[in-house]
């Protein structure tokens, strides 16, 4: 498993366009092969934090080249965030529990 980090911070006047464009990708994220799962975070001072699995790098590195995604990660760059960065991990060991 390959597991993406992105932390950010969003410009204030984006927070609208952003959330449509966030809400696009994670559909289109959704529908790639090799997607697991992917949740979003909202810390109390505005850090925002995405994690994403994918089963393998080929799939994360089909998602990294999808046109759209491509598209959303200029904006990101040019109009969203203040700040970023990111992390693309293997996952050593997994583990869970539900009780």
């Amino acid at each position: 498993m390959i597991v993406a980090v992105f932390r950010s911070r969003l410009l204030p006047e984006a927070e609208s366009e952003y959330k449509q464009w966030a809400e696009r990708m994670s559909g289109i994220a959704a529908a790639m092969p090799g997607y697991l799962s992917h949740k979003g975070f909202v810390a109390e001072d505005g850090e925002r934090l995405t994690y994403v699995e994918f089963e393998s790098e080929d799939a994360l590195r089909a998602w990294s080249a999808h046109p759209q995604h491509i598209q959303a990660k200029v904006k990101g760059r040019r109009r969203f965030f203040t700040e970023y960065n990111f992390k693309i991990c293997t996952v050593v060991r997994d583990g869970s529990s539900r009780g």
